[in-house]
């Protein structure tokens, strides 16, 4: 085992406890295969199951794996074939039995910060979902909040808008301009510092660098 998987290991542990504190669930795994297979655990058979825009959830295999699911119902919004379709399912995600996302940084203390463009990632974090589980690289690990949001729209949020072609400042220049861009994917910032039902939360830490 290498220096960066001790160091891993040894936040995560501390993260682990202090999400305790906050009624949420941590884990800690070292790839994400094993982050996908207990994701899967969580699920009862039949579970009616959405999920969060996420390059975690892609590049970890967790959104394939939720698509070759058989005993699951997947709300997945590749088959949406219109707006509306798109739009009720966004709705009807609040109802899911679990919600599958990332978060875009997650402070040692425990703290999860996301900064959403539309907002249905945003609200089924709140509230809806019986259970959401959050996969998230110890990449997404800060010291604090203030440092979350500046690495959210620093880091993740530039790269997010080149991916999905919008037109704002960071995705000409890399750096966040504090923009109110029509095409601006920071509209909410939203601070989880605590669980309102325990155990709602789970949060699987993966010893690997994912997403944004």
């Amino acid at each position: 085992m290498n220096a960066i998987q001790i160091y891993y290991e040894k936040l995560a542990d501390t993260i682990i406890s202090n999400l305790k504190k906050r009624q949420m669930e941590g884990y800690y795994v070292k790839t994400s295969k094993e982050a996908v297979d207990l994701a899967l655990s969580f699920l009862p058979q039949n579970a009616l199951v959405s999920f969060g825009g996420s390059m975690t959830l892609v590049q970890s295999g967790m959104y394939d794996a939720l698509k070759s699911n058989p005993a699951i119902r997947l709300l997945d919004r590749s088959t949406a074939k219109t707006a509306d379709e798109i739009e009720a399912l966004y709705h009807n995600s609040l109802s899911a039995d679990t919600y599958f996302m990332s978060s875009n940084a997650i402070t040692s203390d425990g703290v999860l910060v996301n900064i959403d463009g539309r907002g249905n990632r945003a609200a089924a974090l709140i509230y809806g979902p019986k259970d959401v589980v959050i996969l998230a690289g110890m990449n997404k690990i800060v010291p604090s909040v203030k440092e979350a949001v500046r690495r959210v729209r620093n880091t993740a949020t530039p790269p997010n808008c080149i991916r999905l072609n919008k037109q704002t400042p960071c995705s000409v220049t890399g750096t966040c301009d504090d923009c109110l861009s029509p095409d601006c994917i920071c509209n909410q910032i939203v601070i989880t510092r605590r669980s309102g039902t325990k155990g709602r939360i789970k949060v699987l830490l993966i010893g690997e660098n994912l997403g944004f």
